[in-house]
């Protein structure tokens, strides 16, 4: 089974088993996450794609690690003028592993189940109507 899922602000492709480097999460390690903007499952050949995102889709993950990136050198330089700053910077990662890829399935609903839920409609819809009279009528 294969989604897409957004994961701090990148669109990943993912699989269940795979671990991926991604922007600092919430959480400690060890602990689970779960994102709901699922973009796109496909599963054994069939595909579904939301519009923007499929509802009741879940991605969930295990946090791994909390990490820094490598430094990037940032130098600014102006030439002939004597301006030269030098700074540096490291990404706060966060190294999460895919545990499932789950889509909510609706429960089916048979003939009986569907006329006893109407039924309690119509008797619970009739004595709020007679509620609402009584009141009116004191």
């Amino acid at each position: 089974m294969i989604a897409v899922v957004k994961i701090g602000g990148e669109q990943l492709k993912v699989e269940k088993g795979q671990i991926f480097t991604v922007n600092r999460l919430e959480g400690a390690s060890g602990k689970k996450v779960s994102f709901s903007d699922v973009f796109l499952i496909e599963d054994k050949g069939s595909t579904k794609v939301g519009n923007p995102k499929i509802e009741k889709a879940t991605v969930s993950a295990s946090i791994i690690e909390h990490l820094k990136g490598d430094k990037v050198i940032v130098f600014k330089k102006k030439r002939r003028k004597g301006y030269k700053v030098k700074n540096g910077h490291r990404q706060y990662l966060t190294k999460i592993k895919i545990e499932d890829i789950s889509i909510g399935s609706k429960k089916a609903v048979t003939k009986k189940e569907s006329k006893k839920t109407e039924q309690k409609k119509t008797t619970q819809k009739a004595s709020t109507k007679e509620t609402s009279n009584s009141k009116e009528k004191k």
